[in-house]
C-alpha cells in the first residue's frame, strides 16, 4: 500500500501550530503510511486585534476561513482549541474527534505572584473575554478590566507594557508552550467557570 497524504488547516499562532503539530505526531505515530502536512490560514480574529471580539462577531472569527478551506478542500481537516468554536458551523462539516483534556481552569498572570484575593483595590487586568470580565465585575467590582487581544506571547508582554496588574489566560494554552512558570495561580470555578470545551483539541 502506498503513503497518503493529508493537509491540515490551522491558524499560524505559536499555540495553533503546537496543536496542529502534537495531531500530526498523534496521527503519524499509528499510521507509518501517513503523511500530513500544515497549511496556515490567516483568519479575521488573527488580522483584527484592536477590538474586543464581542463588538466584532465573536469566537467565530477564529474559524471561518478555516471552514471556507474545508469547503473548498483546500485542507482536509482542521485542529481548533474547542473552546474557540462557536456553536454553530456550517451544515457540511462536524466536530469528528476531541482529544484528552488539558486543564480546563483559567491561570492569573500577575505582577510580583500576587494572588487574586490580594490584587489592590482597583487593580488593572487584562482579558479578551467577556466571559471573564463579567464574572470577574462579579467577583471583584472593584477590578478595572481591559481588553486584551493577541497571542500568548503578545499577552504576556502586555502585563508590562501596558502597565496591567494582572491578566488571565487559559491554562492549557500556558501548560503546551511551557509557560506554565508564568501562572500566579489557578482560578477555582467558583470564581470563574471555565468555557465550554476549555483546555480540549477537536
Amino acid at each position: 500500500m502506498g503513503s497518503r497524504n493529508v493537509t491540515i488547516g490551522s491558524r499560524g499562532s505559536p499555540l495553533a501550530l503546537w496543536q496542529a503539530n502534537w495531531i500530526k505526531d498523534l496521527l503519524q505515530a499509528h499510521h507509518s503510511d501517513l503523511n500530513v502536512d500544515i497549511k496556515i490560514i490567516k483568519t479575521s480574529g488573527d488580522k483584527i486585534q484592536n477590538i474586543p471580539l464581542a463588538k466584532i462577531g465573536g469566537k467565530g472569527l477564529f474559524v471561518k476561513e478555516i471552514e471556507e478551506g474545508l469547503l473548498r478542500r483546500e485542507v482536509d481537516f482542521a485542529v481548533h482549541s474547542m473552546k474557540d468554536m462557536p456553536i454553530s458551523f456550517p451544515l457540511n462539516l462536524c466536530i469528528a474527534c476531541v482529544t484528552k483534556r488539558e486543564n480546563p481552569f483559567d491561570a492569573l498572570i500577575s505582577r510580583n505572584n500576587v494572588k487574586l484575593d490580594a490584587l489592590p483595590k482597583g487593580a488593572k487586568i487584562g482579558t479578551g473575554s467577556l466571559r471573564r470580565m463579567s464574572q470577574l465585575k462579579h467577583y471583584r467590582p472593584d477590578f478595572n478590566l481591559y481588553p486584551l487581544r493577541g497571542n500568548l506571547e503578545t499577552r504576556l508582554k502586555k502585563l508590562n507594557s501596558e502597565g496591567l496588574d494582572a491578566i488571565i489566560l487559559a491554562a492549557a494554552g500556558l501548560i503546551r508552550l511551557g509557560w506554565d512558570d508564568q501562572i500566579t495561580e489557578l482560578i477555582s470555578p467558583e470564581i470563574l467557570l471555565p468555557a465550554m470545551g476549555q483546555g480540549a483539541v477537536g
